[in-house]
């Protein structure tokens, strides 16, 4: 697959678009547009991917379909347009190009094992017609070989990856892809081609809450929410562990779906880290650093999708019950942090950050099962679940991947909850059966006696369900389970 800015001049390119859903500093649109004459632009529903989603009701394809709706009407005020299909990528593709009379293929990397070897299967089938498919980076500031330590293999440890990152980075890296520049390149396809969007129902999905919670698609949506962010960045080392304050960007869906531009996202940070009272910008960057290490990770340990990336954690014994893998998906665990945090994940399809870590300690560490279970729950329910970052961070808390948690470290529930959510203002959100309940009580409320219980009309076992598991009691057993592993 060669790299997206090869050098030579074509008189028509088509670009394909994945989840980078933009018009705007987009390299592999900005690599067709300064090579070839007449450039044409298309998005693929891929039914491979659509075919297998469970849920009709899925967030992510009604955000998918609103942003190409957005995309394709800001390619048309360019001058050009948006094909969109529903069809099997592999197929289509190379189709279009055919069709299109295309000298080459633009696209932007994806990591996951699937993309590569979807990637791979239309690059042999534009070879056989002479087409060249270019593909760059774009998703990430820095990819696959170009951290690597001094021996020259890839980092494991995210410490000296972020300084050798850091290191790296300088102003040409994050210099943005001036799209404007070569527009008039854009084309507008055949008549007969291009189309309209299909409906959900046609792409056979329905409509969901997306509106309703405030998640607002596509280019205008990440926009309005990065400039929002800008205003708090400044407090967010302080403020981003506390499910209950505006404290994270909320721009994870944006940037998992390309909807924002991570070079002008990490240019901001870096450059705000820099000033007085910059912390809150070096944070987040350290956040955008991590999507570039899990994504590398990904890249050069394709194994780490359905494994542990340490081996010797690979056959963990876990008991695997499946009555308490279901309170937990249920929010029936007994412990409120856990189920507020769940509620929030199973209503609104987006999960804290902190409360992320806290789920998968108590689903892995306190109810003994394997990671991987809780990893394919996130990956139908999250919004913006990406495959490298979300299984970076499952292994991490389960102490089988790189630069994990160690195992015999495990978070308390309770303590996790007292410490950032103290006054119990999210969990009067999500679960609103304790809120009679007061901040000292909220927390751990099957410690009130049941005559307190009865008084407050919160009766453990009949209001709210009790415990499923003891945690200093469970809190052993995950330490014996790793031990005899080790």
């Amino acid at each position: 697959m060669s790299a997206a800015g090869s050098g030579r001049a074509y008189e028509r390119a088509l670009v394909w678009f994945r989840r980078d859903l933009r018009d705007f500093d987009h390299a592999a649109l900005y690599h067709a547009l300064s090579s070839a004459r007449s450039v044409y632009c298309a998005f693929v529903f891929d039914r491979e991917i659509l075919d297998a989603l469970p849920d009709p009701a899925d967030r992510r394809v009604e955000f998918i379909r609103e942003s190409v709706i957005a995309l394709k009407a800001a390619l048309r005020a360019r001058g050009g347009d948006l094909i969109v299909a529903h069809a099997r990528a592999v197929d289509e593709i190379p189709r279009l190009a055919r069709a299109l009379r295309a000298g080459a293929v633009y696209a932007n990397r994806d990591y996951e094992p699937a993309a590569q070897l979807r990637d791979a299967t239309v690059e042999r089938a534009l070879r056989r017609s002479e087409i060249d498919f270019l593909a760059g980076k774009d998703q990430v500031i820095f990819d696959r070989d170009e951290v690597l330590t001094k021996s020259g293999k890839p980092f494991a440890v995210f410490t000296p990856y972020r300084k050798a990152w850091l290191e790296l980075l300088t102003p040409d890296v994050l210099r943005s892809y001036p799209v404007a520049r070569h527009e008039k390149a854009l084309a507008v396809p055949p008549s007969g081609l291009a189309g309209s969007v299909p409906s959900l129902a046609s792409l056979g999905f329905k409509s969901t809450n997306l509106r309703a919670l405030g998640v607002a698609p596509g280019m205008a949506g990440g926009a309005t929410l990065f400039a929002d962010f800008k205003k708090r960045i400044d407090a967010y080392d302080e403020t981003r562990n506390f499910p209950a304050v505006n404290g994270p960007s909320y721009l994870s869906v944006h940037l998992r779906f390309g909807t924002v531009s991570i070079r002008e996202s990490a240019a901001f940070a870096h450059a705000r880290s820099l000033d007085p009272g910059g912390k809150g910008a070096l944070t987040w960057l350290s956040e955008l650093i991590w999507r570039d290490f899990y994504a590398q990770i990904l890249f050069h340990h394709p194994r780490v999708a359905g494994h542990a990336f340490r081996p010797e954690y690979e056959a963990l014994c876990f008991p695997n019950d499946k009555a308490k893998f279901a309170a937990w998906c249920e929010a029936r665990t007994g412990y409120p942090i856990v189920d507020a945090a769940m509620r929030q994940i199973n209503t609104t399809g987006y999960m804290h950050n902190r409360l992320r870590m806290i789920v998968a300690s108590f689903l892995v560490k306190d109810l003994l099962v394997d990671w991987r279970w809780g990893e394919r729950y996130f990956a139908q329910a999250l919004i913006d679940y990406d495959l490298a970052s979300n299984n970076g961070g499952w292994q991490w808390a389960a102490s089988t991947g790189c630069d994990a948690q160690p195992y015999f470290r495990i978070f308390n529930p309770v303590t996790q909850s007292e410490r950032f959510d103290p006054d119990g203002a999210f969990i009067r959100r999500y679960v609103p059966e304790l809120a009679r309940l007061a901040a000292t009580e909220i927390h751990a409320p099957w410690k009130l006696s049941p005559a307190e219980q009865k008084a407050k009309k919160t009766v453990i076992g009949r209001d709210y369900p009790a415990p499923v598991v003891d945690h200093a009691v469970a809190r052993i057993a995950a330490l014996g389970l790793f031990r005899r592993q080790r």
